[in-house]
């Protein structure tokens, strides 16, 4: 038996072009990060059933801004601007790079990153640069292969494990799960994995002021 937020109540809180505009006392984030073809909106979207929580687009690196989503009181996802692969002017690129990287470096509210790549394309150089900062930081980092439904069974898994096996030459708390939007896969267990981190650092005094599922999580298939 595990608790769980309930990820369908998260809501739109605002968007900030860094963190000088984002609220100080909202509580502690986990963030969404990932080249700008990732997925990573659809991702979210499904994660909290919800069709447009984030914006989605056939244009890759539509998330300019900081976006906040609060899950419950004290529980926030960021979603981070994507980096690397968007079609757009430079001095833009370089500006959402810059609030990216102010972001993931001075962030005190910060417990927790999860980087999306797509698992046809994973570990790209700036991939691992996230990954590499958020081990130094310290921070516990889940990394998603998402699009997973784009590989027959046998390369997705045979995918997985070569990026595990990568990242375990990688001193840190990391964890690889394939993920796919569209198929529902991996789902279950980002929830386990983001109420984790949430109940490690945010003291729930009563579970009546909060909407908390106590059930037993099914395993992914």
């Amino acid at each position: 038996m595990q608790q769980t937020l309930n990820y369908r109540k998260t809501r739109f809180i605002i968007s900030a072009p860094d963190i000088r505009h984002l609220p100080t006392d909202s509580g502690v984030e986990i963030a969404f990060a990932g080249r700008s073809n990732a997925g990573k909106s659809s991702a979210l979207n499904r994660l909290t059933d919800q069709k447009s929580l984030a914006r989605t687009s056939k244009t890759p690196g539509r998330t300019q801004l900081i976006n906040m989503f609060q899950v419950e009181e004290g529980c926030n996802l960021i979603d981070l601007p994507g980096y690397g692969f968007a079609q757009v002017p430079l001095e833009m690129k370089k500006k959402w790079q810059a609030s990216l990287g102010e972001y993931l470096q001075k962030r005190e509210n910060l417990i927790g990153l999860v980087v999306l790549m797509d698992i046809r394309h994973p570990l790209k150089d700036l991939d691992r640069q996230m990954i590499d900062w958020a081990v130094d930081s310290g921070l516990p980092v889940l990394v998603l292969l998402t699009k997973a439904d784009k590989l027959k069974q046998g390369a997705r898994k045979a995918t997985l494990l070569k990026v595990r096996k990568t990242l375990e030459e990688i001193d840190g708390d990391i964890k690889v799960e394939a993920f796919s939007s569209l198929k529902g896969l991996g789902v279950d267990t980002v929830h386990r994995q983001l109420n984790n981190w949430f109940f490690e650092h945010v003291e729930f005094v009563d579970e009546d002021d909060m909407d908390v599922e106590s059930h037993q999580l099914s395993d992914d298939e």
